[in-house]
């Protein structure tokens, strides 16, 4: 696996990994505006030249909100995501940044633990969030990690 910083030439990958990840993705120039806003960065993970996961990020007033972190399902469970929220803390880290946020689906149990075990706890709930179409909607945690004290 290689993880890539992103600029306008991976946004076409980062779009496929996004749609591989999730019901709702991104398109590719939805990618390349965000990535041209002020604090936005982010990685691609791949292998031989297929996407695996994409995390976008963006840095303002001392923190840092994961704006999305995906992972195509026939990459998950092998550290991917991992990987990529660490390459994303550690900019922001080397940044100044104090602390990290995210929202997470509250049946989304994989990603939850994954967070908690890097030091995230919960800070809120964002009641019907996430839109799930035909289904309804979900509720989301918001989730903190302290950035001063070292690496998740």
């Amino acid at each position: 696996m290689r993880l890539v910083r992103a600029t306008a030439a991976e946004c076409e990958a980062m779009a496929a990994a996004h749609a591989m990840a999730f019901d709702k993705p991104w398109r590719q120039d939805e990618f390349e505006d965000l990535l041209e806003g002020d604090g936005i960065y982010g990685f691609l993970a791949d292998d031989d030249d297929q996407a695996l996961g994409v995390i976008l990020g963006r840095m303002a007033g001392g923190e840092v909100e994961v704006l999305t972190v995906g992972v195509a399902p026939r990459a998950r469970r092998r550290g991917v995501a991992l990987a990529l929220m660490l390459a994303a803390l550690e900019v922001a880290r080397q940044a100044g940044t104090a602390s990290a946020f995210l929202e997470v689906a509250v049946d989304n149990d994989a990603a939850i633990d994954l967070y908690a075990r890097m030091g995230f706890v919960r800070a809120g709930l964002r009641k019907a969030y996430y839109d799930r179409g035909a289904a309804g909607t979900t509720d989301a945690l918001v989730m903190r990690l302290d950035l001063t004290r070292g690496a998740a």
